[in-house]
């Protein structure tokens, strides 16, 4: 047989599929934006080239509490273990220059009782039994099998400052541990926000809105919520601004703008001439290179401490013409919230055009409202249609289920030629 590459020339398949790749259009993947704050609330910033190292020392105990806790545990044994070292090897010293140690190895047995009243510290024959006596001392077990004595000015002054450097560490070391287990941001794990964000029309205003409830019953005291507006802008004179804020006011009727977050609640903000949303309609909000960042601050009421939760919502993740559902309800009494739903959305009639223009024309509400109120009432015909046609169907099928059920009749002919009619 022929070889089948002899067929057709090589170059020929050379051509077509160069041609073929040219006519495939090349799709690039968008590349995800850059939050400045993570879903989780965590600031999603990296601190490069800082030559100053040494203002971190400066504050010596923050540097520890906002270390990772591998590295706490770490600084917290070896700071006791240095500790013990050098205090061991100062004993030592103290022994080896008042001939403690010489004058126990050179006497024996009944000999070494008498040496209590004339060494610094009894018992201290070696580096083993001096950094034995240097824990007893600092964490005051006192075993009883070593002791001072009044022979040496010297070992009372390394006794004080064994003592005094002690509780020094001990108070940083267990502060910072304590700092670390009771940081504010540990509450706010149970302080949740929707995953979407809605824009809506409430009391004939879009705006936007977003849920926060807290998981636990204890409160946050005096809590209030900040909204935030981060994107890229550029100033008239041409300088690039990367991270430029913009605050955003919060619809609250209460003067003290706190809130009472005793259940989920769905902070709102009016959308007029102030905001920042005033000029995005529905089909520019995908294309808008904006992060929207809400702070919640407030007490802990058990503990007292300030502590704030954080999250932020890019375009992608605000939903057009939605409203978050009702979640808490009334049983038997008692309040009831269901924290299933706490960020389910439903799709309600919304203009598509911005708030300025909805200004401009205030008849474009009206028209999508009518245009909603149409479209229900035509679902609703739809739905009285649907189930009108299937009660006929069912009633005409329970029609023919009885006809057939019927008992034929049956015809008997008699020897005088009568027909009779009977039924079986």
């Amino acid at each position: 047989m022929l070889a089948r590459k002899s067929i057709i020339p090589e170059e020929y398949v050379l051509a077509r599929i160069a041609a073929e790749n040219l006519r495939k259009p090349r799709i690039r993947d968008r590349l995800p934006k850059a939050r400045f704050i993570a879903k989780s609330g965590a600031c999603n910033l990296a601190h490069k080239n800082i030559r100053e190292q040494g203002r971190f020392l400066q504050d010596i105990f923050t540097t520890l509490v906002d270390l990772k806790w591998r590295h706490t545990l770490v600084i917290f044994t070896m700071s006791f273990l240095c500790s013990w070292l050098l205090f061991a090897i100062m004993w030592w010293l103290v022994a080896f220059a008042h001939g403690d140690i010489y004058a126990y190895m050179e006497k024996s047995g009944m000999e070494k009782s008498g040496l209590e009243s004339t060494v610094c510290v009894t018992n201290v024959r070696s580096f083993t039994s001096a950094f034995l006596f240097s824990i007893e001392v600092q964490v005051t077990i006192g075993f009883g099998g070593r002791m001072m004595t009044e022979e040496c000015p010297l070992a009372i002054t390394v006794l004080i400052l064994q003592n005094i450097v002690g509780l020094i560490i001990n108070a940083v070391m267990l502060g910072c541990i304590f700092m670390k287990t009771a940081q504010a941001h540990r509450r706010a794990e149970t302080l949740i926000f929707s995953r979407h964000a809605v824009i809506a029309v409430r009391n004939g205003k879009l705006c936007f809105m977003f849920r926060v409830g807290d998981l636990r019953k204890s409160m946050i005291i005096s809590a209030s919520v900040r909204i935030q507006v981060v994107k890229k802008t550029t100033t008239p004179e041409g300088e690039v601004v990367p991270i430029h804020q913009l605050d955003i006011p919060v619809d609250n009727p209460l003067e003290s703008n706190n809130i009472f977050l005793v259940a989920p609640l769905i902070i709102c903000h009016v959308i007029d001439k102030r905001s920042p949303l005033y000029d995005i309609s529905a089909p520019d909000l995908a294309n808008q290179d904006l992060e929207v960042i809400v702070i919640l601050e407030g007490v802990v009421e058990t503990t007292g401490i300030t502590t704030q939760a954080r999250t932020s919502y890019i375009a992608e993740e605000i939903q057009w013409g939605h409203r978050f559902v009702s979640i808490v309800t009334e049983e038997e009494g008692v309040y009831s919230v269901d924290y299933s739903k706490f960020g389910n959305t439903v799709k309600v009639a919304a203009p598509r055009c911005s708030a300025r223009e909805l200004d401009e024309k205030p008849s474009i509400l009206i028209q999508t409202l009518q245009k909603s109120e149409l479209s229900h009432q035509n679902s609703l015909r739809k739905r009285n249609s649907m189930r009108r046609n299937n009660s006929m169907r069912r009633n005409n099928s329970i029609r023919r289920n009885n006809s057939s059920l019927m008992v034929p009749k049956v015809q008997f002919m008699t020897p005088e030629g009568n027909q009779n009619t009977s039924e079986s």
